[in-house]
C-alpha cells in the first residue's frame, strides 16, 4: 500500500459558537463547524458560489487549551488537519461509519470576515478556503458513468494509510477509506484506474445529505476531485510521516505523550442536520 497523504486546509468562519465535551472515559473534545463558500465556474461558464459546513474535533489536552481561547461563532479560523474515519455498530443494529475532520491547529485569523448569515440561524464566511490532498489507493475498479445532462462522473474509493508510534513505543496502523468523485473531463481521464492503483487527489471537501429507506437522514462526507495523478506502484512503499505538533504542546504528536485519538472509540458520533 502507498505511503499515505492526509491533509485538510480550511479557512472559515465559526458557524456557531463551538463547545467542549468530554467522552465516557474522560477525554476532552472540542468540537467547531467552520464555514465558508466554494466560487466554481459551471461548464456555462457562470460562477456559482456553493456553502461548505465542516465539523472539526480536537481531542485530549489541546481540546482543553482550544475551549480557553474562547472563540465565538463569527471568528474567522484556519484549520489545519486530516480526514478520520470511524465505524461503529449502531444501537439499531448495522454497522455505520463517517468521516470527520480531526484538527491538528486552528488559529483565529487577524482580520474579520465578511459574513453571510444562513436559513439555520448561523453564519458562514464568504470565501474562504476548502482542500484536500490525500494520497492512498484505488479500493475497487470504478465505473464510468453519465449523468442525465451527458456528464461524464466517476466515484472512487480510497484507502489511506496512517502509521505512528503509540506512546509503549509500539507501531500502530490505521485505515482511513474515503469516498472521492470526479467529475467530466477527469472522471473520463481516470477511468482506466483500478483496483490497488496507488494515486494523489487533490479537491474540495463536501457534505451529502440524504433519507435512507427507513426514513432516517444521513450525512456523508467527500471528497470531490479537483486533481488526480497516478503514481507508480512502488510510491511510497516505506517510510512513515513526520508526526504533527501542536503549536506548544509537545505532548500533542503521535509519536509520544498524550495520543491524540486516545477516546475517539468512547463514544458514537452525534449526527445533526448542516444547515445547507
Amino acid at each position: 500500500m502507498a505511503r499515505g497523504m492526509n491533509h485538510v486546509y480550511l479557512i472559515g468562519a465559526l458557524a456557531r459558537d463551538p463547545e467542549l465535551r468530554y467522552t465516557p472515559g474522560g477525554t476532552a473534545v472540542f468540537e467547531a463547524t467552520v464555514a465558508g463558500e466554494d466560487h466554481i465556474v459551471g461548464n456555462d461558464g457562470k460562477e456559482r458560489k456553493l456553502p461548505w459546513y465542516h465539523r472539526v474535533s480536537i481531542l485530549g489536552k489541546p481540546a482543553e487549551w482550544q475551549a480557553e481561547r474562547n472563540l465565538k461563532a463569527g471568528d474567522a479560523v484556519m484549520v489545519e488537519g486530516s480526514l478520520e474515519y470511524s465505524s461503529w455498530e449502531a444501537p439499531e443494529g448495522g454497522k455505520r461509519s463517517m468521516v470527520r475532520v480531526k484538527a491538528l491547529r486552528m488559529e483565529q485569523l487577524g482580520s474579520a470576515p465578511e459574513l453571510v448569515q444562513d436559513a439555520g440561524g448561523g453564519v458562514r464566511m464568504a470565501g474562504g478556503m476548502n482542500e484536500v490532498v490525500l494520497i492512498g489507493n484505488v479500493t475497487r475498479d470504478p465505473e464510468l458513468r453519465y449523468t442525465p445532462a451527458g456528464d461524464a462522473v466517476l466515484g472512487l474509493g480510497l484507502a489511506v494509510n496512517e502509521s505512528w508510534q503509540d506512546r509503549q513505543g509500539q507501531r500502530q496502523e490505521k485505515t482511513h477509506w474515503i469516498d472521492v468523485t470526479l467529475w467530466r473531463d477527469l472522471a473520463e481521464s481516470m477511468k482506466d484506474l483500478r483496483k490497488g492503483d496507488p494515486i494523489l487527489v487533490q479537491g474540495r471537501l463536501v457534505n451529502e445529505a440524504w433519507t435512507d429507506r427507513e426514513g432516517n437522514k444521513r450525512n456523508s462526507t467527500k471528497v470531490e476531485a479537483t486533481r488526480v495523478e497516478a503514481l507508480s506502484r512502488g510510491a511510497g512503499a516505506s517510510g512513515s510521516p513526520a508526526p504533527h505538533c501542536w503549536p506548544g504542546d509537545d505532548t500533542g504528536t503521535r509519536s509520544g505523550g498524550l495520543d491524540i485519538d486516545q477516546g475517539l472509540d468512547d463514544f458514537p458520533p452525534e449526527e445533526e442536520d448542516l444547515p445547507f
